[in-house]
């Protein structure tokens, strides 16, 4: 009934790791892109990594690329971020969302700032991840 529910947030050393879990009606993940954005504190929510349903593309901010992976799981209708080699500065609130525009769209979407991402139709509760010693 809840479109979209994140879990897996909480407090990690730095060079820690987590996987945040972003659990979606059958419907929702079936047919639509479905991406991860992050808000810290005092800064505009950001595209972190945005994923097709359609063939697998996926979307990188810079500043994770090689350091988050994002994945689905079909039989559990979920999509994770295992965030690998944690900093301070990844600490933020992480939300999932999901739109059923094409994945280009989507793409162009994730990759914005500010209001850009928050264009997107359905949103999850966010989860909050803290990096501190």
């Amino acid at each position: 009934q809840v479109p979209l529910v994140e879990s897996g947030g909480g407090l990690v050393q730095p060079g820690g790791s987590l996987r945040l879990s972003c659990t979606a009606s059958r419907f929702i993940f079936d047919n639509y892109a479905i991406g991860w954005f992050r808000q810290a504190p005092g800064k505009e929510r950001e595209g972190v990594s945005c994923l097709s349903s359609i063939d697998g593309e996926t979307y990188y901010a810079d500043s994770v690329k090689d350091r988050f992976t994002i994945s689905r799981d079909n039989a559990k209708n979920t999509v994770y971020l295992q965030m690998n080699s944690l900093q301070p500065e990844d600490t933020a609130v992480y939300y999932c969302a999901a739109d059923s525009v094409p994945w280009d769209r989507f793409y162009y979407y994730c990759s914005g700032y500010g209001s850009l991402p928050s264009v997107l139709k359905t949103w999850g509760q966010g989860t909050l991840v803290t990096v501190s010693s």
